[in-house]
């Protein structure tokens, strides 16, 4: 009998056939379900000789629950975790009857945990409508937590508050195209469970950055499963918006040897995971979540790469964001950026042009990986971030670093001859841009870890006093600075993202490690929102999509691009860049207005500085953009002003 079917569950007119790989596995035993939980049957699967389990089963459909049973060795010190008192999810299941739940009994040898996991549940592949996608390097993406994006908003249906489908109601769509969004970008919505340490302290995980079943969708978040997602990439396309979804590859909520067998661990540990050399019970740790997934097996590889295709293929997705992307690309030997699972991503025929976004950096040997990644990918810029904020906190020696990052960061990227950035001052890992105006420190004890967790440096400043306050004077302060931020960002050269909220003064009461806070500290109250900060965001969108300067690649270089001026309209001098305290900078780009054709120039000046300026433009004729007044010199304290040569 000739097998083709791919793993999982193949549907024909005749039969199903459940498929699984396990190199080391003596027997694995397919567990069949009722829709109330019941097992009604436990069939042992035919094992070949590539390693794949399968079995044949007539009269399934659409709906049948499943899981399995793997049996084997149980020898944890020697990377054994073979134990069919555990029921097992397929890493291809596509679609889950209930979320993870973390019970300490999941860890247990010999407890039957069927009551306890998730049942897979078999589906009919639909594909989506496949198009180019809505994203090209340039536009601004705008991340987005689902639930907590959605479940406050007023005009939403309470039935679908916090879901996907609610992404796709008018008034969401409303606001995205208001603040010009090209792309959303979904934190992770397949399924994750907590970590262990979560229930005891009565949280719960809110971003998902856990998984177990990489393919399949939380039901939280999406209870109507690939289709839900496909209707609403569907709707969202037709508004012009991009979807891109967030992935974690690197690791699995089965955690260290203390956490849950769920999936992987109980079918093949040592195939799936990576190792210590010479110790096969002792799990690597480059994410800092107790195991990293070994992105370089063929069978590691072949699941990523059919999960990014069931993606594009059932929902139409634009693109991908990879967390901790190195563990991607890493061997035995270390990050490889021609290694053969990013080579295999650049190479699939379904994924050649879709937006492929690394956050290159993680905690493992040679972690650290800006810049390093293949041409097509696009990286998360930390050093912009930074540089931005230590320039607006007022550090010293930071001119030539901001004017680095408005440029397009050559010393990252200037291996590609293109910027590959993507620039952000905040993102879901970190202080909303309200609090970073507003708390010269992190305030994470309702983590519940005494405030140890999180990153001690933000390079944020409070504006004269920490946290909340009534003063007006303060307040304004740092809604000035806010939008000083956000129009900084959006002068940069190369795609930009901004966090849902930022656009409007959010804030997470300090706390810069919010991923257990499925509360208020997390959900976005449209209520509170700045108008005028959402207006400022708007008219800044509108003037990336204007002005031809924005959608190009290339760095500036200075050659007929752009010009750096003082405060007196002329070219910036040595004296200039030196001076460690200047409070301005003045940035003048050469463009196209693509509203009327024709070449003009641009400015941005920069005003960090706690006093007005008086700023010359070069060339007599400048209005202030968007107003439209004759430019007057001043630039006011803590500002961004732009003009417009006419």
């Amino acid at each position: 009998m000739t097998h083709t079917a791919p793993l999982g569950v193949t549907l024909t007119e005749k039969f199903a056939e459940f498929s699984l790989w396990s190199q080391t596995a003596k027997r694995i035993d397919l567990c069949l379900f009722s829709p109330d939980g019941r097992q009604t049957s436990e069939l042992a699967m035919q094992r070949g000789l590539d390693g794949i389990h399968r079995i044949q089963i007539p009269g399934i459909h659409p709906g049948q629950r499943y899981g399995f049973r793997a049996h084997g060795r149980y020898d944890p010190d020697q990377g054994f975790w073979f134990d069919p008192s555990k029921l097992l999810v397929d890493p291809y299941a596509k679609e889950l009857d209930r979320p993870f739940v973390h019970d300490p009994k999941l860890q247990v040898f010999g407890i039957d945990t069927a009551d306890l996991v998730p049942k897979a549940i078999v589906t009919e592949d639909r594909p989506a409508k496949i198009e180019a996608p809505r994203f090209s390097a340039g536009g601004l993406i705008y991340e987005i937590a689902v639930k907590p994006f959605t479940i406050l908003h007023p005009d939403i249906p309470d039935t679908i508050r916090g879901t996907v489908g609610a992404l796709a109601h008018p008034a969401i769509i409303a606001h995205l195209k208001k603040i010009g969004v090209d792309a959303i970008e979904l934190m992770p919505i397949t399924a994750w469970i907590d970590e262990r340490h979560l229930p005891p302290l009565g949280l719960t995980n809110g971003w998902g950055y856990n998984p177990i079943a990489l393919m399949a969708l939380d039901p939280r978040l999406c209870p109507g499963g690939i289709a839900e997602l496909r209707k609403t990439v569907a709707k969202l396309h037709a508004a012009g918006i991009g979807v891109i979804l967030d992935l974690v590859f690197n690791h699995t909520g089965e955690s260290d040897r203390h956490g849950a067998t769920l999936s992987m661990r109980g079918l093949d540990n040592h195939a799936y995971y990576r190792h210590v050399a010479n110790e096969p019970g002792t799990l690597v740790n480059d994410t800092g979540t107790g195991n990293t997934l070994a992105c370089d097996h063929p069978r590691v590889r072949a699941l990523i790469l059919d999960t990014l295709r069931h993606f594009v293929i059932h929902a139409g997705v634009d693109g991908f964001r990879f967390d901790l992307a190195p563990i991607i690309g890493r061997t035995a030997s270390g990050f490889d950026p021609q290694g053969e699972t990013l080579a295999a991503m650049l190479g699939d025929g379904i994924l050649k042009d879709r937006v492929l976004i690394a956050e290159p950096w993680d905690i493992g040997p040679g972690g650290y990986q800006v810049g390093n990644f293949p041409d097509r990918f696009l990286e998360w810029n930390d050093r912009a971030r930074d540089d931005i904020r230590r320039y607006w906190r007022g550090d010293r020696w930071t001119t030539g670093a901001l004017a680095t990052r408005l440029s397009g960061s050559s010393d990252l990227f200037g291996r590609s001859g293109h910027t590959r950035t993507v620039n952000f001052l905040a993102a879901h890992d970190g202080f909303t841009l309200m609090d970073l105006a507003s708390n010269a420190e992190k305030h994470n004890e309702a983590n519940g870890e005494d405030n140890r967790d999180g990153h001690g440096e933000n390079f944020s400043w409070n504006n004269g006093t920490e946290g909340a306050t009534a003063n007006p004077a303060i307040r304004d302060a740092r809604r000035r600075d806010v939008a000083a931020l956000i129009a900084t960002l959006f002068a940069t050269r190369g795609t930009i993202m901004l966090t849902m909220g930022d656009e409007a003064g959010r804030s997470q009461k300090g706390n810069n490690n919010a991923y257990c806070q499925d509360n208020a500290i997390t959900w976005m109250d449209w209520s509170a929102l700045d108008p005028d900060l959402i207006d400022h965001t708007a008219m800044l969108s509108a003037l990336r999509r204007r002005f031809s300067a924005f959608s190009e690649t290339g760095f500036f270089d200075g050659n007929g691009d752009v010009s750096w001026i003082s405060a007196n309209g002329e070219p910036m001098q040595v004296s200039d860049w030196e001076n460690p305290d200047n409070p301005w900078l003045g940035m003048v780009l050469a463009t196209k207005d693509k509203e009327t054709g024709r070449d003009t120039r641009l400015a941005f000046v920069f005003n960090r500085g706690h006093e007005p300026v008086a700023f010359a433009l070069p060339g007599p004729a400048w209005k202030r953009y968007p107003s439209q007044e004759p430019w007057n010199r001043t630039i006011q304290a803590r500002s961004v002003c732009i003009a417009i040569e006419t």
